[in-house]
């Protein structure tokens, strides 16, 4: 009975040491790759409307146009700032990972 108590505290202990063994570096890469992923992504949802008319093309969608262009719905914002959010956080990316993972 000991010996399993004995076994159970040293896989804890061996577990929790491993736990924090990432880099501060890497800590920092993760969150901002995140938020700029995130950027990303809701751009992606702020053009939605313009990617719809575009594919679709139908009376609905041209009327949500209108309606959303009265609104102050400025889609060009996003395509620009995205676009440099997207190649911003892919380029940071794919040097991460070559010079630091060496995965690609």
């Amino acid at each position: 009975m000991i010996s399993l108590l004995d076994a159970t505290l040293s896989s804890s202990s061996l577990s929790q040491s491993r736990m924090g063994s990432q880099s501060t570096a890497k800590t920092i890469f993760i969150l901002t790759s995140m938020v700029g992923w995130l950027i990303v992504g809701a751009t992606l949802m702020y053009l939605f409307p313009l990617i719809a008319d575009q594919l679709v093309s139908s009376e609905l969608t041209h009327q949500w146009m209108k309606t959303l262009s009265r609104s102050g719905y400025y889609p060009m914002l996003a395509l620009v700032g995205g676009g440099i959010v997207l190649v911003v956080t892919a380029l940071a990316n794919i040097i991460w990972y070559q010079r630091f993972e060496g995965k690609i």
